[in-house]
């Protein structure tokens, strides 16, 4: 549907402008900033923009004393807001007053138009995209919602305890309006479904009130246009496992009479969108290709599987490249000290998140090609884990150069690549791949950068003939679910038979080794050491 922009500080006051033609602010940095050094700021040091999220909907009555309030509501110290707000084609008088508040107030305001009605969800989805806060909070433009809750809903993210908060109107409160009885049945009912389906403990899933990092909301794809929006947001932050909580907040509930538009058909309709994206695995927006990695975290036996290929080598002092989710770090910890790093942001918050609570875990920016993040990393580490990562990078031996010399002398580098040139297809370009490797290739340039290697071998001969047929024959962008899930549940099966197949495997491992001082003079360095393939 087109969307047009009200721009309220064009020379024209009121000319609309098509919104296709907005280059949409780029997503803000996460607020807690870890350096590779490990040190990090203040987790809410860079948190200083609400973005309110307002739908609009024939709300002439009630829209502008809303947004007073709104405008007027108390926020923390030094934080600014703008408001969203998004008339998803109204037919009264709400189009002209909502204008009329954009002009007089251009620097708090952003009008959107819808040209045809959409319904909530859809209103939701276009203020996203314009948003530019480092927070996103939705409003309803009824009066409802009490816009003097902002302040409780903030604080758990603020403080740096959540990534997500929603409003619950049925958690203790001083006071709450008292209405029908089967209104409240009808959404406990359906929060007691979702809750199933996620495996949260709300109290109130279908709240208008929920506050979100912008950054997470921005990555997340918005498929229903109407009140779906409610269960389907729910159900992927909880995929997504962020960090959510729950405040109370007052409820001035409103009856048909005076203007409420959700319907008992709109109760079915989140039946079906709670089981629907229960099941449906739908939580990237395609842009920031992170669905793939996501689908492949599934795998949970499969991790563990590769995990212990190299966990006899892990060290008490371990740095893990691309760290991700941190699928394989839950595996191989716990240890003295463990660096988890990587360059994503989503992933590093992520991180930060899961690993919170292990005193012996940092999280740390990391690129592998730039030798300035290893600058303060410079013999600092007895293990290095790099699996399925330096395919990845176009200078791979920078890469290996930069592990080298983040390790201690004797430390080693356990590396994981995707083996088999003639394997490489459309997986290889979708994930992201440069090349395959051989065992000479890798092998040789681990010796070029002064690396002995220990050992060398590959695994997962199980995988080898499935990828031949998906990336050089169908030709295939993607895993499928259904493929992937029967794929883990017979991981014990693979392990079992995966030594006997008579071809080298899928990945390809390699332990080099960093001389110690003693040995370098004695032992040319990248000295290859052969050794039988390891048995799973």
């Amino acid at each position: 549907m087109a969307t047009e922009l009200l721009c309220p500080t064009s020379k024209t006051p009121g000319a609309l402008v098509d919104r296709s033609a907005r280059s949409h602010a780029p997503l803000r940095s996460v607020p807690k900033r870890v350096e590779a050094s490990g040190k990090t700021e203040d987790r809410t040091s860079g948190i200083q923009k609400l973005s309110i999220l307002i739908p609009v909907f024939n709300e002439r009555y009630t829209v502008c004393a809303l947004i007073e309030r709104v405008r007027q509501a108390p926020l923390p110290a030094g934080m600014q807001r703008e408001l969203i707000i998004v008339d998803d084609c109204s037919t009264d008088a709400t189009r002209s007053k909502l204008e009329q508040l954009a002009t007089q107030h251009p620097d708090e305001i952003r009008l959107v138009r819808h040209a045809a009605n959409q319904g909530k969800g859809a209103a939701v989805r276009t203020a996203i995209g314009e948003a530019t806060g480092d927070i996103c909070l939705v409003q309803d433009a009824d009066l409802e919602y009490d816009p003097m809750d902002y302040a409780a809903l903030l604080e758990p993210i603020l403080n740096g305890d959540a990534d997500a908060v929603f409003g619950s109107r049925f958690a203790a409160r001083s006071q709450r309006r008292v209405l029908h009885n089967r209104h409240a049945l009808g959404n406990r009912f359906l929060t007691a479904l979702s809750n199933l389906f996620t495996d949260l403990n709300l109290t109130d899933m279908e709240t208008c009130y929920k506050a979100v990092r912008t950054e997470i909301l921005k990555s997340l794809p918005i498929r229903s246009n109407r009140f779906g929006i409610e269960p389907e947001l729910t159900a992927k932050l909880a995929k997504r496992r962020v960090r959510i909580y729950e405040v109370p907040i007052s409820y001035h509930a409103r009856t048909y009479e005076e203007g409420k538009k959700i319907t008992w058909w709109d109760g079915v309709k989140a039946l079906f969108a709670i089981v629907y994206f229960g099941i449906v695995d739908d939580v990237y927006n395609e842009k920031y290709g992170h669905a793939i990695l996501h689908r492949l975290s599934s795998t949970h036996r499969f991790n563990s599987w590769m995990a212990n290929q190299v966990e006899p080598w892990v060290g008490e002092s371990v740095l893990e490249i691309g760290a991700g989710l941190g699928n394989l770090s839950t595996t191989l910890m716990p240890r003295e000290h463990y660096t988890l790093s990587d360059v994503d942001l989503l992933y590093l918050q992520y991180l930060r998140n899961h690993f919170a609570s292990r005193p012996y875990a940092t999280v740390a920016t990391v690129d592998l090609e730039n030798h300035r993040h290893f600058d303060t990393l410079n013999r600092k580490f007895d293990t290095i884990v790099c699996l399925n990562v330096l395919e990845h990078v176009e200078t791979d031996m920078q890469a290996l150069r930069n592990m080298y010399d983040a390790l201690q002398p004797g430390g080693c580098a356990l590396v994981l690549v995707p083996h088999g040139r003639w394997l490489f297809g459309s997986l290889d370009t979708v994930l992201g791949h440069f090349r395959r490797y051989s065992k000479t290739e890798l092998s040789e340039k681990c010796k070029q950068v002064g690396f002995e290697v220990e050992r060398r071998f590959t695994f997962n001969r199980i995988s080898v003939l499935p990828w031949f047929l998906n990336a050089r024959i169908l030709r295939r962008k993607y895993f499928g679910r259904m493929q992937l899930k029967a794929f883990d549940a017979l991981v014990w099966l693979w392990k079992r038979i995966d030594p006997f197949l008579p071809w080298a495997g899928l990945s390809l491992i390699v332990v080099a080794r960093k001389a110690h001082k003693a040995d370098a003079a004695s032992k040319p360095a990248g000295t290859l050491m052969e050794s039988p393939v390891v048995a799973a």
